[in-house]
């Protein structure tokens, strides 16, 4: 039970980094997005009409590095 306890703490620890960082580099999370939509749009150039709505929100980010600390503190904790 202590484990899921210290899983919790340490996402919940983890999401107010992440947001943290995201306040002290404001332009970080447009960069970001910037990059990973280079990195997945197809080869059409599309004008700026023709793009998809984004919201900027980095909650997929928060799961995905909750999940992996989630995993990391469950092997450490396991391995005792």
């Amino acid at each position: 039970m202590h484990w899921l306890v210290a899983s919790l703490i340490l996402s919940v620890i983890l999401t107010v980094v992440l947001n943290v960082a995201l306040r002290l580099f404001p332009g970080t999370s447009d960069r970001f997005a910037r990059h990973l939509e280079r990195q997945f749009d197809d080869d059409i150039e599309r004008s700026p009409e023709h793009r998809r709505v984004r919201v900027m929100v980095p909650w997929k980010a928060m799961i995905i590095g909750s999940v992996v600390l989630t995993i990391v503190v469950n092997l450490i904790l396991w391995s005792h």
